[in-house]
Order: structure tokens, then C-alpha cells, then sequence
């Protein structure tokens, strides 16, 4: 089997699991350990350790999701971690901590490479946007499958107020707001971005996908409108999808120099 290793860094959890490259499944139960609070560079490092030591049998380098802006696996935001990450090269980091290559990749992206390949945009041509509803608001936006990397769409402002502090399923549970109140300010947001992106397909994902019965028959969009179908695995799948990118092009980099 050709499975890499993925790891997705959240607020509240880091995972990790191998992937089998082929299905997009898991390939062993994933591990999960709570994200150190604060978040510092140093305890999480440690963490990534932790999860890689127990995949030992899981060769090749290693992807990472993350929840902020990544660019050369270096990091410019870190909006529900801690801003001691901003600037820090976290590939060399963690592939430190890890005694592997480590790969970044932002975890909305990881989440919509994941549903581009394996999942409820498979095979889909055109516009797609991903959107994970969670802590904030995620997004990953595909054209024929190819990712235009760290959108972060969920801070954009509509009517004076960010969209993720506004309509994110974390807003809704400090709030205190029904599925119906929250729904209507989701349609806002999804009129908004059809306006500025008139996307063909819009993927909803993040931990509250599980509920979509609920919520989703409320929803309007002019696009096709489905829920996430590997739900909170979309980020490991993803990471595990970067690394594998990764090493594909080493080859290629070595043939340029």
C-alpha cells in the first residue's frame, strides 16, 4: 500500500494518521492529542513528535495542515493559535521535531485537495469552493482541480463585520444562535461570495457537516451546494496528499539545478 503520513493542526486537537494514496482512507486509527494551550511553537513541535513516533511503520515525508496563511512552509497567520508563529519556518521546525521532511500546507486547502480527489468534488470541473465551518471559517477554492492556495475568504467583512466571527459554527454556539438564525447569516455569506467568485460547486465541511440534514435543506446558493464527504478527516487526507506532491517533485527540482 502507498500511504503517507498527514497531520492536521486545529485549535482544540492535533491529529494525524497515514493515508492510503490510492483510496484516500485511512490507513490505521488516527491519533489524536489536545493542542497545547497556549500554543507555542515549541510544545506543539513536540506534539508532531509524538504522533509521527506512533505511525513509525509510515515512510516518505510528512504533510501538515495549518491553520493560517502558509508560503513556503513558512507562517504569516495564525489567527486561533498563537501569534508567536507568524515568520516561523514550520517545515524546518517540525522536521526537527520529527527527524522527517515536513510539508505545509494551509488546513482549508489540505481539506479541499482532499475533497477534490477523494470526496464531494471528485471529478468536478470549474469553480469549487470548500468551505469549513468551525473556530472560523476556511476556505479552499479549486478551478479544474488546481488550488489557488491561502483564500482565507473567511476574513473578509460583510456589513461591517468579519464573515467567520459573524457566521462561523463557533459564533453560533457563543451566541447561543438557532440552526435558523445561523443559516440566514450562511446565506449571506454564500450570496456574497457567489458575487465576487461565481463558483459552480460549494462544498460545506468542518466538524458541523455531520449535522447537514439539519441545516443544509435552508441554505440558497445558486451553485451546487453539498456537504463535505470526508468531513473532519479532509485535513489529514489533504496533508498526506501535500507530502506526496512534495516528494513527486523532487525529481524534477534536482533535474533544474
Amino acid at each position: 500500500m502507498d500511504a503517507r503520513l498527514g497531520i492536521d493542526i486545529g485549535g482544540s486537537g492535533i491529529k494525524g494518521a497515514p493515508v492510503d494514496l490510492v483510496s484516500g482512507a485511512l490507513a490505521a486509527d488516527r491519533c489524536r492529542i489536545p493542542t497545547p494551550q497556549p500554543a507555542l511553537v515549541e510544545p506543539v513541535s513536540r506534539i508532531l513528535g509524538r504522533i509521527v513516533g506512533s505511525f513509525s511503520g509510515v515512510t516518505g515525508p510528512i504533510g501538515c495542515a495549518f491553520p493560517g496563511i502558509v508560503i513556503s512552509d513558512r507562517i504569516y497567520s495564525a489567527a486561533n493559535l498563537d501569534g508567536s508563529w507568524i515568520g516561523v519556518d514550520a517545515g524546518a521546525r517540525f522536521s526537527e521535531a520529527c527527524g522527517r521532511p515536513v510539508v505545509m500546507i494551509n488546513d482549508a486547502d489540505a481539506a479541499g485537495l482532499a475533497e477534490a480527489r477523494f470526496g464531494a468534488a471528485a471529478g468536478r470541473s470549474g469553480v469549487v469552493l470548500v468551505l469549513t465551518l468551525g473556530t472560523g471559517i476556511g476556505s479552499a477554492l479549486l478551478h479544474d482541480g488546481r488550488l489557488v492556495p491561502n483564500t482565507e475568504l473567511g476574513h473578509l467583512e460583510l456589513g461591517g463585520e468579519v464573515i467567520e466571527k459573524r457566521a462561523s459554527n463557533r459564533a453560533r454556539k457563543v451566541q447561543k444562535l438557532s440552526f435558523g438564525e445561523w443559516t440566514e447569516r450562511l446565506n449571506e455569506v454564500l450570496a456574497h461570495l457567489d458575487r465576487l467568485l461565481s463558483p459552480d460547486l460549494v462544498v460545506i465541511g468542518g466538524g458541523i457537516s455531520k449535522r447537514f440534514d439539519t441545516f443544509g435543506p435552508h441554505l440558497r446558493s445558486r451553485a451546487d451546494l453539498v456537504p463535505a464527504a470526508l468531513r473532519n478527516n479532509a485535513g489529514i487526507v489533504g496533508a498526506a496528499l501535500r507530502a506526496a506532491e512534495s516528494e513527486a517533485a523532487q525529481p524534477t527540482r534536482a533535474n533544474r539545478r
